[in-house]
């Protein structure tokens, strides 16, 4: 007897959906940035924006909302209407920020839904030029004959740059110290100084120094040799497995429609299979990449199993 009107009300709702879609978007989209303006978050959540916007026909505004580890924007997110006009810029914080925060605001996985991943930025681990170690084998072997005794500098507790140091300590069973600072170029003057033994920093912050012969790059986060510097190897060349890096990636509201949904990662995807992009993206040390939303759901999940397991091991905090 029931059967009838839930059909009806399961027919009507499929095609309230792709109604939606086919009209969609009808006003300028805004794309919250949990980040400050002139970082690379923001450098390249513009440059996918605004091909986004040429190719929906609507103006696209990047609507930076930095704070609590990204939180901040990502809750006005979860509360902006499910309509696709409402786009959030994620990083790694997505997936660490549950694990770090007792008390979530919201549920990333019920309440924010994933379009696409959309880049990669590896890390650099470089030392100070005094360092007796040339390559990550004798700087393993040198960390183990000074338990404690060598820092590595980055620029926040909790951070990726951190969480890369944690993850080699675990990996390679040293216990490399962290020291944090407040920005990455107060981080590496001190290592270029001499006053810091280490630094685990984005590539592009630390390669033009090392290219100056400031500083040593021994490893590199990608899991093979980064394409942008394929000189520096691959940390997991010496400790097999190891990987980990700056990622970015597009999300919506949770209720947002599914047709809705695989409009914006169509309209993404496409953006970023643009030779333009990928070489406007590499000048930033990043690297492309694209995926369904279910690859993207799987890759946060496996982030976030990932990280939780060396926060808990090594008792990181977050700022």
């Amino acid at each position: 007897m029931y059967k009838k009107p839930l059909v009806g009300v399961l027919t009507l709702l499929a095609a309230s959906s792709a109604f939606a879609a086919d009209i969609y978007p009808t006003r300028p989209i805004r794309m919250i940035v949990p980040y400050g303006a002139g970082g690379n978050a923001d450098i390249l959540s513009r440059l996918v924006g605004g091909r986004m916007a040429e190719a929906l026909g609507q103006p696209l505004v990047i609507d930076n909302r930095p704070g609590a580890s990204g939180l901040l924007g990502s809750e006005l997110a979860v509360r902006a209407s499910p309509d696709g006009h409402t786009l959030l810029w994620v990083a790694n914080g997505h997936a660490t920020n549950p694990v770090f925060v007792k008390k979530m605001p919201f549920d990333t996985a019920r309440d924010l839904a994933s379009v696409s991943l959309t880049s990669s930025t590896p890390m650099l681990l470089v030392v100070t030029n005094s360092l007796p170690a040339d390559n990550m084998k004798t700087l393993i072997t040198l960390a183990k004959s000074r338990p404690g005794q060598i820092n590595y500098a980055t620029s926040s507790n909790g951070s990726p740059n951190h969480l890369a140091g944690e993850l080699l300590n675990l990996m390679a069973n040293i216990s490399l110290t962290h020291v944090a600072y407040k920005t990455t170029p107060q981080a590496t003057t001190d290592v270029i100084g001499g006053h810091m033994h280490a630094a685990m920093a984005s590539l592009t912050s630390v390669l033009p120094h090392v290219r100056t012969g400031k500083l040593k790059a021994l490893g590199a986060t990608s899991p093979q040799r980064s394409t942008l510097a394929p000189d520096v190897p691959a940390i997991a060349e010496t400790v097999p497995g190891y990987q980990s890096a700056i990622w970015n990636g597009l999300v919506v509201p949770g209720a947002t429609p599914r047709t809705i949904i695989a409009r914006l990662n169509q309209v993404a995807v496409e953006q970023l299979r643009s030779p333009e992009l990928r070489e406007r993206f590499a000048t930033l040390g990043a690297e492309i990449l694209s995926s369904t939303p279910t690859e993207f759901d799987a890759f946060i999940r496996s982030e976030m199993a990932k990280w939780e397991k060396v926060i808990r091991a090594s008792g990181v905090r977050a700022n």
